[in-house]
């Protein structure tokens, strides 16, 4: 099953980037919540409202779903997902300072070739599944550059020589640099590489096609999305919600996607 994460924004926070996005201040948002504009503070910092909220007045006042809010209120969670239906797809995370962090392996299961979807914060666990799977590591597919995606990938560089490093951006080195929409192969298996700047300026999600028994797509979106919410927008919040309706809620709806923080979920979830 896929591992058993918190969800990486409560509902607290949901609101507080959507306030911030819509460049809405604390008292207005507060009397479309019914609330006062400390009590909102205080619930965009613990998730927890003090009383009942207004969901229909505060969603309409942030561009948000009402019926989404009031779920998160009363603990959804996506479906936890088998990634044994994907064969050969592990979820590892680890964490470092209260931040945990997920990274992907992948492999075709014939000529026993992977590849690594971010490092997170320590190489021990990928090569340990390395080892232990007999596998032979190809290429690393870097999400974004934020250190907690790629802190390991300089142990993991030392243990797998020749690997293929694939980041996109403008500063990205020619060599390593992935081109948007030019497919690599992993054996049997398909990636597809999307830009999707607003998180930070070098984002890229990969999208993997082509597994064993017909499972659907899965997405490596690295912090573009998330269960139940978006990522923070540091280059640019609008750009970040424009490219995750392009280049993510376009995708088939029951693709799996796999967020650099907390629990798997799919498109039609999101």
């Amino acid at each position: 099953m896929s591992a058993s994460l918190n969800l990486e924004d409560h509902l607290g926070d949901v609101v507080r980037k959507a306030r911030a996005n819509a460049g809405a201040t604390l008292a207005s948002v507060a009397r479309a919540a019914g609330l006062t504009a400390s009590e909102l503070a205080l619930f965009e910092e613990s998730g927890h409202p003090p009383r009942p909220i207004q969901f229909g007045a505060l969603g309409a006042a942030l561009g948000l779903n009402p019926a989404r809010l009031e779920a998160l209120a009363a603990g959804w969670r996506p479906r936890p997902r088998d990634l044994d239906r994907w064969r050969r797809l592990r979820q590892i995370a680890t964490t470092q300072g209260g931040n945990t962090v997920n990274c992907f392996l992948v492999w075709d299961e014939n000529t026993r070739e992977a590849a690594l979807f971010d490092t997170g914060w320590e190489a021990g666990p990928v090569l340990q599944v390395v080892r232990d799977c007999r596998l032979t590591l190809r290429h690393l597919f870097i999400t974004h550059g934020h250190h907690d995606h790629v802190a390991a990938a300089g142990p993991i560089q030392e243990r797998a020589p020749g690997l293929h490093i694939h980041r996109g951006g403008p500063h990205a080195h020619a060599v390593h640099r992935g081109g948007a929409g030019i497919p690599s192969a992993l054996g049997g298996l398909r990636v597809e590489a999307r830009a999707v700047p607003g998180h930070a300026e070098d984002g890229m999600i990969y999208v993997v096609s082509g597994w064993p028994g017909g499972a659907p797509h899965a997405a490596f979106v690295g912090d573009t999305i998330f269960a139940g919410s978006l990522a923070k927008g540091f280059v640019s919040a609008a750009q970040l919600r424009e490219k995750t309706r392009e280049q993510i809620l376009t995708l088939p709806p029951e693709t799996l996607l796999c967020p650099g923080h907390g629990p798997v979920t799919t498109v039609a979830e999101e």
